[in-house]
């Protein structure tokens, strides 16, 4: 652990607020519910035709609509309303981090924003093609550009709240939504910020990428949508695709406490490699990934004793949770925390994933209970790591670790510790 000098000179970062919008819903309490029952929100697909498509299967986030909700007014302005679903999950999702946080007025320049996503505006990108096609030059949306850049949710947030401090845009595939939260949290250690709201989005249920992903034979092909994704399990083929999102607001830990505020825990350690193998295939042996893992570890000033659990990249892919399982006992031994794995329950939120399951992370650490891994039946024999499936399992109220792993090579730590 660090020395009181050590905690001086590096402020601990708290998590002030959280939003989510998953398929669980639009509350973190739908949300820890979704995952402590361990049951798949997966659903055959039906906003498109799916004839003649390998996938047809995915979790969806509902309506966004309801009373009482921060973000209601907002998403109703024209404005938004013309926003790619990705950008509106976003948007949506950080306006409930805000008001979770209750933050007092704080000097704008001084509040940044930091974004992961991996693929923009897709939902509006393939509505455009089919215009493009069927019309030509002129049947394209003049406002097509704007809501299909990756940015798109970091501009909108600041336009909402007012900032004027950074608002960035991450992209590191699938680990994303982690990496802006680690950026973040070394935005304010560094005191170039004083608030970050940080997290990722995305909405890649669409006909372009499903058929893409199904292609590349990495999302399952199997058609019972509830029993699909299988994380860590040795019949696993694949994930199933998600959407949605998920923000925290950041800040110093002492001034979290200065206000009288509540805080969810703390970042204390975030780490990132890259595996500069292949561009789908992570590193068989998982070396870097570990590297990430005792990275996150040291910068947080733990043993790997100290972690409680851990929540797994695990998207139910036959070489990537291989890989993870093997970095997993390199860092931990054979003996080491229990793991668990959101997908199974939420689907593979792709540039979202890492900030939803560190949100998971934060809620199973304060419940002191990790959620079980939806359909895992069997851990595969080669595989020297405790999956926590069937039902939640109580843990000592201590620090977890996070994994986010993206093609490409990208590897993302981080962990997280009570307040």
């Amino acid at each position: 652990m660090r020395t009181e000098a050590e905690r001086v000179a590096r402020p601990d970062i708290a998590i002030s607020g959280i939003g989510a919008v998953t398929p669980a819903g639009f509350t973190t309490e739908e949300l820890w519910t979704a995952v402590s029952a361990g049951r798949s929100l997966a659903v055959d697909l039906t906003h498109f035709d799916t004839t003649g498509h390998r996938i047809k299967i995915g979790c969806r986030v509902p309506e966004l609509t309801g009373h009482g909700l921060p973000w209601q007014e907002a998403l109703a302005t024209k404005a938004a309303r013309r926003l790619d679903p990705f950008a509106r999950y976003g948007l949506a999702a950080a306006l409930a981090a805000h008001a979770d946080a209750g933050l007092p007025q704080a000097p704008a320049a001084r509040c940044a924003i930091v974004v992961g996503n991996a693929v923009g505006g897709r939902s509006t990108s393939d509505a455009e093609s089919v215009n493009f096609a069927a019309r030509g030059p002129g049947g394209v949306r003049p406002l097509m550009p704007l809501m299909t850049m990756p940015n798109a949710a970091a501009a909108q947030i600041a336009l909402q709240l007012g900032w004027h401090g950074p608002a960035l845009t991450i992209s590191t595939t699938c680990a994303s939504g982690a990496d802006a939260i680690g950026i973040g949290a070394g935005m304010l250690r560094d005191h170039r910020a004083d608030v970050v709201i940080a997290g990722g989005c995305e909405a890649t249920l669409t006909p372009i990428t499903l058929a893409g992903f199904g292609n590349l034979n990495a999302a399952s092909l199997r058609t019972e949508a509830a029993t699909a994704c299988r994380p860590f399990d040795e019949s696993r083929d694949g994930f199933v695709m998600g959407e949605g999102a998920a923000f925290v607001v950041l800040e110093r830990a002492a001034d979290v406490r200065a206000r009288g505020a509540r805080a969810h825990g703390l970042v204390v350690g975030y780490a990132a490699t890259s595996d500069a193998h292949h561009l789908s295939a992570p590193h068989p042996d998982g070396a870097y990934a570990a590297e990430a893992m005792t990275g996150a570890l040291a910068d947080a000033g733990l043993a790997p004793s100290d972690i409680a659990h851990v929540n797994a990249h695990g998207t139910a892919t036959v070489h990537n949770d291989r890989a993870e399982a093997t970095a997993l006992a390199k860092v931990f031994g054979p003996d080491g925390p229990p793991v668990t794995a959101s997908k199974g329950v939420l689907g593979h939120l792709i540039g979202a994933a890492g900030a939803v399951e560190l949100v998971v992370a934060v809620l199973s650490m304060n419940a002191g209970a990790v959620p079980p891994t939806a359909n895992h039946t069997r851990t595969e024999p080669e595989m020297e790591i405790d999956v926590v499936h069937g039902t939640p399992r109580p843990v000592p109220h201590g620090p977890a670790l996070t994994n986010s792993f993206g093609f490409g090579g990208h590897n993302s730590s981080l962990v997280v510790a009570p307040a």
